[in-house]
Formats: C-alpha cells, sequence, structure tokens
C-alpha cells in the first residue's frame, strides 16, 4: 500500500473529479457511480462490476463513466478509498479504546476487517481489483494509503490530538495497512478463517508496535 506525501492532483471540468474536487453536478455524479458500484458488487462480487451495468445504475452515459474512471480497476480501487475515506472521521471523532499503541491500532484494524468481513462479495471486489492494480491506478492507490495512514496514526497517537505525525509512523501505517490487506485478501480467498485473520494482525502488530 503505497503512501507519498504529495497531495492529490485537483480536478478539472475535463477530468474526473475527487469527492471534494468538481462542481456540485460532477460530485453527486460521481457519488451516484460509486453507489452503483458497490450495489453491485455487495450483490455478485468482482465479476458483477460491469461498466456498462455501472453506468445504467448510476444513470450516466457509459463515455462519461469512463472519462470519471478509465477502468473497472479504477472504479473499484476509488470505491475502497471512499470506504477509508469514510472510515477516517468516524474513527477519529473519539479516543481509540486501548492502554497501548499495539492495543489501539488492533482496535481499529479489527474493527475494519470485521466491517468488511460482514459484506464479503463487496469485499473480494474491492480487495481484488487493489491487488490488480498497476501505475496507471496511483492517484487512486494514493488515496487509499493516505486514509489508511491517517487511521493507523491515529490511533498510534491515542488521546494525544495534537501530536505531529513522524515519518516513522507513516513507515509504521504503511507496513500494518499492506499487513492488513495481506490478511483479508487470505480471508477473501478462503486461504484463512475470520479467527485466523485476526490473530495474524494482531501478531503483526504486536511485533512492530512491541
Amino acid at each position: 500500500m503505497s503512501v507519498t506525501t504529495n497531495s492529490l492532483p485537483a480536478s478539472t471540468d475535463g477530468g474526473a473529479p475527487t469527492d471534494r474536487g468538481g462542481s456540485a453536478a460532477q460530485r453527486d455524479r460521481r457519488r451516484r457511480i460509486l453507489d452503483a458500484t458497490y450495489e453491485l458488487a455487495s450483490d455478485g462480487g468482482f465479476d458483477a462490476v460491469q461498466m456498462r451495468a455501472v453506468a445504467e445504475k448510476a444513470d450516466v452515459a457509459l463515455g462519461t463513466l469512463y472519462r470519471y474512471f478509465p477502468s473497472k480497476i479504477h472504479l473499484l480501487v476509488s470505491a475502497l478509498g471512499r470506504q477509508f475515506d469514510e472510515a477516517a472521521p468516524r474513527l477519529a471523532a473519539k479516543p481509540v479504546p486501548g492502554d497501548t499503541a499495539a492495543d489501539r491500532v488492533l482496535y481499529v484494524l479489527k474493527r475494519m476487517a470485521r466491517g468488511m468481513q460482514g459484506d464479503p462479495k463487496l469485499t473480494e471486489a474491492l480487495t481484488r481489483a487493489f491487488m490488480f492494480a498497476d501505475s496507471s491506478v496511483s492517484t487512486e492507490i494514493h488515496q487509499v494509503g493516505m486514509a489508511m495512514t491517517s487511521i493507523v496514526t491515529h490511533a498510534l497517537h491515542g488521546e494525544d490530538t495534537s501530536a505531529e505525525t513522524t515519518e516513522e509512523e507513516v513507515a509504521i501505517a504503511r507496513v500494518l495497512g499492506d499487513v492488513w490487506l495481506s490478511t483479508l485478501v487470505a480471508w477473501v480467498t478462503g486461504r484463512s478463517t475470520a479467527a485466523e485473520t485476526a490473530a495474524h494482525m494482531e501478531t503483526a502488530v504486536r511485533l512492530v508496535l512491541r
């Protein structure tokens, strides 16, 4: 899960707006597209997310959909990014439970994993797309990585909301984000149970943060 410090590129009328960029109409159109993606993926997983079906469900032209999202992988990784973007402020709204940094990080990562395991077909679609993503999806990957970094560093800081995030903390967040995703992929593909996924995550967090 690559995390960089450069800001996301600003959108223009001719490009694909982010949730925060572009006109109100563009943001609404993007929201409808991602909502349609969630619905299709939740019903049928990765294979059910076809660009024409997304366009029809979102009530946008197919050409418009491709202007916002050049491929199915761009679309699904963006959907994963929005999930993390929405989770970050909810988790940051109050102190994370736990006496140690490891306890707090485990709390948020396990909570996120349980949430995604509650919708296995959607999770399969999102994680599969993330695994398939190449350098052409770097902006969307960046969004996912920055959201995960925000979530993990908030947990690291605990009640110290004024703490500056250090390079070491960003590195820790990147490593744990990668481990979290790999354990989720193992669960999605049937290589581990939910309990085994949680145990692997706990081992990794306690080794990194001991």
